[in-house]
């Protein structure tokens, strides 16, 4: 019987380390990541205009304006389906999702969808995938209500 106990015993301790590493190696990766999304974010912000950087610090998006036709997006925060095309209103009209190859957090990718559609908004367009925008938007000053993912 005394060897069962001890053998559960080195057992449980060594479940408790391998426990206790696997959840600092989640902390480092998550201290990482916040490290890399704060750099993000801070190129992003070195980018925009003024006007850029206070919607971007008001309602977590900006607005552009496409080099080719002259039509506004808004770029929310995030990685995917986060470019709406807006009408002549400023209300949404349509989605575009197109992101940059890699891993790359919200900033690096909103700043690569911002130099897409002020310098080559053809090809960026060309290689977008349209979604539909449903009517109603909590974070669209012009909407209520719905959601989008």
């Amino acid at each position: 019987m005394a060897f069962w106990r001890t053998a559960a015993g080195l057992n449980a301790a060594a479940v408790r380390h391998i426990a206790n590493m696997v959840r600092a190696a989640r902390a480092r990766q998550r201290a990482r990541f916040e490290d890399r999304e704060a750099r993000g974010m801070a190129l992003l912000r070195e980018w925009l205009s003024p006007q850029q950087l206070r919607q971007l610090e008001a309602h977590n998006y900006f607005e552009v304006t496409g080099c080719n036709s002259g039509t506004r997006y808004r770029i929310q925060y995030g990685v995917s389906t986060n470019v709406v095309e807006l009408d002549a209103d400023g209300r949404p009209r349509m989605g575009w999702c197109f992101i940059p190859e890699g891993n790359l957090v919200a900033g690096d990718v909103m700043l690569a969808q911002k130099i897409a559609l002020e310098s080559n908004e053809r090809d960026a367009l060309a290689i977008a995938k349209q979604f539909v925008v449903p009517p109603r938007r909590p974070d669209f000053p012009h909407c209520a209500g719905g959601a989008l993912h």
